[in-house]
């Protein structure tokens, strides 16, 4: 299916020189998504709008059922691909006082605020998703009701629904080329195999280069695949 991609005259002033942190890329993320409406949600493909800045959940036309928290459910929430926790720990900041501390440190602002890490989640997913490894395992993804990714909370696990799994793996090795970030070596096989196996679809290579015109740069690892 081809989409017609727009992108509104305020995004195509390119604001390099603005402070990159993430107040700025929610206000900038909520702009690309409401010029492109019929993009979905990154774990269940919900469709979604926002009113003004909050982000609303469509359930209906995607099956989803809350697990636990429905308050939670029903809002759109910014996910980082990589948790701020495993780029954080690379910092001093983070060793001295976690999350909160590191707010404070423009580097890790920063990385916080890199739109390519961003991607608009239904906010429990967000919260159960937490900082667990991405995984491959057989556990049966009917914990959402029609959303086809799952989470292991005992083993600390989070299995993405196939069709962003080559999303999730450029998103890594950019985050580990852009910020000098170590990837275990399960990791780095696995970030492989999904590069190799799912291939970035049109909307993977249009919002690649939206984010460009805003932030700058590129995720050459998309860009090398999409030309």
């Amino acid at each position: 299916m081809k989409f017609a991609f727009f992108l509104p005259l305020l995004l195509t002033s390119f604001v390099a020189n603005s402070v990159q942190n993430f107040n700025n890329a929610k206000t900038h993320l909520v702009k690309i998504y409401t010029a492109n409406r019929e993009q979905t949600t990154f774990y269940c493909g919900c469709e979604f709008s926002f009113n003004g800045k909050r982000g609303n959940v469509d359930f209906s036309q995607c099956g989803y059922t809350p697990r636990k928290n429905q308050v939670r459910a029903a809002r759109i929430e910014w996910e980082h691909v990589m948790p701020a926790e495993n780029f954080g720990r690379h910092l001093k900041c983070w060793r001295n006082g976690g999350r909160k501390e590191c707010k404070k440190d423009a580097v890790f602002n920063t990385m916080e605020g890199d739109l390519h890490n961003l991607q608009p989640s239904i906010g429990e997913v967000n919260g159960d998703r937490s900082n667990f490894r991405y995984s491959q395992f057989t556990k049966t993804p009917n914990q959402y009701g029609q959303c086809q990714s799952a989470v292991d909370f005992k083993q600390r696990q989070f299995q993405p629904r196939e069709e962003i799994r080559g999303v999730i793996a450029r998103t890594y090795f950019y985050m580990q080329d852009k910020y000098n970030i170590n990837l275990s070596d399960a990791q780095s096989k696995l970030m492989t195999a999904w590069d190799n196996e799912y291939p970035p679809n049109e909307w993977e290579c249009e919002r690649n280069k939206q984010i460009e015109r805003i932030q700058g740069n590129d995720n050459k690892f998309i860009t090398e695949k999409c030309n």
